[in-house]
């Protein structure tokens, strides 16, 4: 009687195990109705990310750049002993005159090809990707998914949050629906869509890992999520289950250079902003409050490891100012350092990113209301955001018109009377910061900014990137008896 109990109940054992087992693939293996009617399941059911991926892929390109071959000349420093060991008596006029000193040569780069991927985010071509995929390239293609290919010009970038945006002379393109990445939770299933390792579009699955992510630079505040992401995944979309564009893939965090679990996306409350004051502007209108610190939890850390006494902030979490900028926007508002930011119009913050990434929503003039704890004690100030120049005007990238002068490249005649390899003479000096600061006819400028000027392009962009920034030119040069001389040029009125 005992051994038939004892197979009594192994047999029910099987029997609970056999349905156990049949309930789970019943529930993990069949798909949901219709999952996308919501950006997450219901819990404990299953999601079905075909209906994301059928939707999103056709919005997804894949972005193939050229940078031509160069002809560069780079500088090395001389053997001191060469030109008397080559030339002991200096029968061949030895420019070192066995000195030493650097050495010039001309030296051919090579064509470079690369690829990354872009989202359409209208039906009218324009297409968004990283900054680095498309910086300093010469050529630009974008693959659609049904293979149809279109030249591709930038209509701006955006260096502080590696975004730029593309546009491709075509109708009727299947532009992606986008959501707003504010309210993503942490847990719920994304796809990442690109064009990794150059293989074709793929998809990859996982879950937002971590919101408001730093990795240090620029204006960062990344979705990280487990989907993975690899070399040629950058520009690409990362979607919910709606098919809807949540952030722009951007980099992976790896020992490998391959994915080893962590992905980073920049958020779609980022990205349109950008993409919208590229749009009217040519470039980022940045507001600023004019403060450098870090996660209060953080900067605790750090007292604690040197073994420094913690101060009593009143709060745990929160946003440290370690330095107030004299003219900035929260000098003016009384910020000092030492303050904890706790809050901003109301939204409560923890982390320097999401600081960030609210702000990268605002624009010069902008007023916000911060909360802070001073000795323990909430207050409250209204603040009016500045750019990086101080005020709240529009920052507009210039051209070189607004220097009132005309360039060229030296020429051969030129590099040989002054010993001299680049530089740019100035042709006509007109009304304008040129002909104000005395700038005159046939001067040749040699560096702006600190960087060596061969080309007129070359100094287009400097111009441009002086007037998003400190908006001054400062100009190394000489004139044509081989005098050197510098001016400061300011890029707005005086």
């Amino acid at each position: 009687m005992k051994k038939v109990s004892n197979y009594l109940v192994y047999a029910m054992c099987i029997i609970a195990i056999a349905f156990s087992t049949g309930s789970f693939v019943k529930v993990y293996a069949n798909k949901a109705p219709l999952a996308a009617a919501s950006t997450s399941a219901a819990p404990g059911q299953p999601v079905d990310l075909t209906y994301a991926a059928e939707k999103a892929l056709p919005s997804v390109v894949t972005i193939r750049v050229v940078k031509n071959s160069k002809t560069i000349t780079r500088e090395v420093q001389s053997d001191p002993f060469e030109d008397f060991f080559s030339d002991p008596f200096g029968f061949f006029g030895s420019p070192n005159r066995g000195n030493g000193g650097t050495r010039k040569y001309q030296q051919q780069t090579p064509k470079q090809q690369g690829s990354g991927s872009g989202v359409i985010i209208s039906a009218d071509g324009y297409i968004v990707t990283n900054n680095h995929v498309v910086d300093g390239v010469d050529e630009i293609t974008v693959i659609l998914s049904d293979n149809r290919e279109f030249s591709a010009k930038v209509i701006g970038t955006d260096e502080a949050s590696d975004l730029a945006l593309v546009k491709v002379n075509a109708k009727d393109l299947p532009a992606i629906t986008i959501a707003d990445s504010q309210k993503l939770k942490i847990g719920e299933w994304v796809l990442a869509i690109g064009n990794p390792f150059s293989i074709g579009t793929t998809v990859t699955a996982g879950i937002v890992s971590a919101k408001a992510r730093s990795m240090g630079g620029g204006v960062q505040s990344f979705i990280q999520t487990d989907a993975a992401i690899n070399r040629g995944n950058s520009g690409g979309a990362l979607v919910n289950t709606n098919g809807e564009l949540v952030g722009i893939n951007a980099m992976l965090y790896s020992e490998t250079g391959s994915y080893s679990g962590y992905g980073f996306a920049i958020p779609t409350t980022i990205m349109n902003k950008v993409v919208s004051d590229l749009k009217t502007y040519g470039t980022v209108q940045r507001a600023l409050i004019g403060i450098e610190g870090s996660d209060l939890n953080n900067y605790t850390d750090r007292l604690k490891e040197q073994g420094k006494e913690v101060p009593e902030f009143g709060v745990v979490n929160g946003i440290y100012i370690a330095k107030v900028a004299e003219e900035g926007a929260g000098a003016a508002a009384g910020l000092k350092e030492g303050d904890v930011i706790v809050s901003i119009d109301g939204k409560s913050l923890t982390k320097m990113a999401e600081l960030q990434e609210y702000l990268a929503n605002k624009r010069p003039g902008d007023k916000v209301t911060i909360t802070f704890m001073r000795n323990k004690e909430k207050k409250s100030v209204n603040v009016t955001l500045k750019n990086a120049q101080g005020n709240t005007k529009v920052v507009k990238k210039v051209d070189l018109d607004v220097l009132g002068a005309n360039f060229r490249e030296i020429n051969k005649e030129e590099k040989e009377q002054f010993d001299i390899n680049y530089g740019l003479v100035v042709t006509k000096v007109d009304n304008g910061p040129f002909k104000k600061k005395g700038v005159p006819a046939k001067f040749i400028i040699l560096t702006v900014n600190g960087q060596a000027v061969k080309t007129v392009a070359q100094l287009q962009e400097i111009v441009k990137q002086a007037s998003t920034s400190d908006m001054a030119l400062y100009i190394k040069g000489m004139y044509p008896s081989g005098k050197v001389d510098y001016f400061a040029i300011p890029l707005e009125d005086e």
